[in-house]
């Protein structure tokens, strides 16, 4: 196989940090911050007026066609694990519940998959031709979800509860292994060159993915982590391998290296973006959209955007809000603070600006993303349907 040329990461650029002098007191702004749609006690970004495709694309349609191409093959690679991981697997992925019954439960937003057949698409391949990184994507997306509701100590995902809780912490860690060698033999078992170099690409996304993991763990200790370490920390743990999703599709469709690094520029944007709302919906978020704890963030001490941002504003809210995190660290009594002391520092947050600049971050990684799809040839048809994605993830409610 021809060697793969080592990719340089892609430049994380924020908006300008939060500082006292972008800060203004209650509900100041924080740099250039967009507005944000209030809905049942959340706040999602809103794209910016006038650049949505979604009216020219259904979006809906995207991902069930992602999912319907991706689920059978999905589905044949996890029957391959030995028991009892392969039931295991298949309760976390909703298609049994937790006796072993069939289930249609709820898989997750699809959006990965997607991106991948798309990619496909982009190089001007059939969408079926980017099936196989679609599975291994998703495989490997989910091995880090097992993995990470056990590190977090989270009950529930989707509604439901999660594997370790219903079938232990060794299942979880050792289905979770087994989807990651999963994923990259679906990959390397098509026995092609472009195989070889998309599993590369796998694997690459798979070590920033951990990497971005560890950070985020070690920040849960910190008292101060500062913007620039955040946007690092989620451009590895999720920009990674969206990035990933958006580019082996291409390079199993034949794409040239040029061509499959200018759309991981697309999903490594996007996947911050993503992850920006991530944190907004785990502060703000409706646990009966997201399958979450109310505050859930919060209660695991998650350095996440909006309270960097917050901590990073200055001003009274900010230093009051710097104080009770300190405290929480310290505190014997922190799993059993009520609803009301968890609001209490949301509302802080939002006083200091953590929210809004985190709507605007979020619309600010949007924009750059869809801009890296200019130089890329291909049907204005899949453009199109890239962009629309990318609008999905900015306003989704989950």
């Amino acid at each position: 196989m021809t060697p793969e040329p080592k990719r340089a990461a892609p430049r994380t650029t924020a908006s300008a940090a939060p500082t006292d002098s972008t800060a203004g007191g209650a509900g100041g702004a924080l740099g250039a911050a967009g507005t944000g749609t209030a809905t049942e006690g959340e706040t999602v970004p809103t794209v910016p007026p006038g650049e949505s495709t979604a009216e020219m694309v259904d979006v809906s349609t995207l991902l069930e066609r992602g999912r319907e191409l991706t689920t059978p093959v999905l589905r044949a690679a996890v029957d391959r694990l030995a028991p009892p991981m392969d039931t295991v697997a298949a309760y976390h992925f909703g298609w049994i519940d937790a006796e072993g019954n069939p289930a249609d439960g709820d898989g997750g937003k699809a959006v990965r998959p997607a991106l991948a057949v798309l990619s496909a698409q982009a190089a001007g391949a059939a969408p079926e031709v980017g099936v196989p990184a679609a599975v291994a994507v998703e495989l490997v997306h989910n091995f880090s979800l097992l993995h990470d509701d056990l590190m977090d100590g989270d009950e529930q995902r989707r509604h439901r509860d999660t594997v370790w809780k219903v079938h232990g912490p060794s299942q979880a860690i050792l289905v979770g292994d087994a989807l990651f060698a999963l994923g990259n033999e679906v990959l390397l078992e098509l026995g092609t060159v472009q195989a070889g170099r998309a599993a590369r690409r796998l694997i690459a996304a798979t070590r920033a993915l951990i990497d971005g993991q560890a950070q985020d763990i070690a920040f849960e200790h910190r008292e101060r982590v500062t913007v620039e370490e955040c946007l690092e920390m989620e451009g590895n743990k999720t920009g990674a391998l969206l990035a990933c999703a958006v580019s082996i599709g291409a390079v199993l469709g034949g794409a040239d290296d040029r061509t499959a690094d200018t759309l991981a520029d697309f999903g490594y944007h996007l996947g911050l973006a993503f992850q920006a709302v991530d944190d907004l919906l785990g502060i703000w978020g409706d646990p009966q959209a997201t399958g979450k704890q109310t505050w859930s963030d919060l209660r695991q001490r998650k350095k996440s955007l909006p309270v960097v941002a917050a901590l990073a504003a200055g001003g009274p809210a900010s230093e009051r809000l710097g104080e009770l995190l300190a405290a929480d660290a310290k505190s014997s009594d922190f799993d059993s603070f009520s609803e009301e002391e968890f609001a209490i520092r949301a509302a802080l947050i939002e006083e200091a600006g953590g929210r809004e600049w985190t709507t605007g971050e979020a619309r600010r990684q949007h924009t750059v993303a869809v801009r890296a799809l200019e130089t890329v040839d291909m049907p204005d048809r899949v453009r199109a349907e890239l962009v629309a994605l990318a609008d999905f993830v900015v306003v989704r409610k989950r």
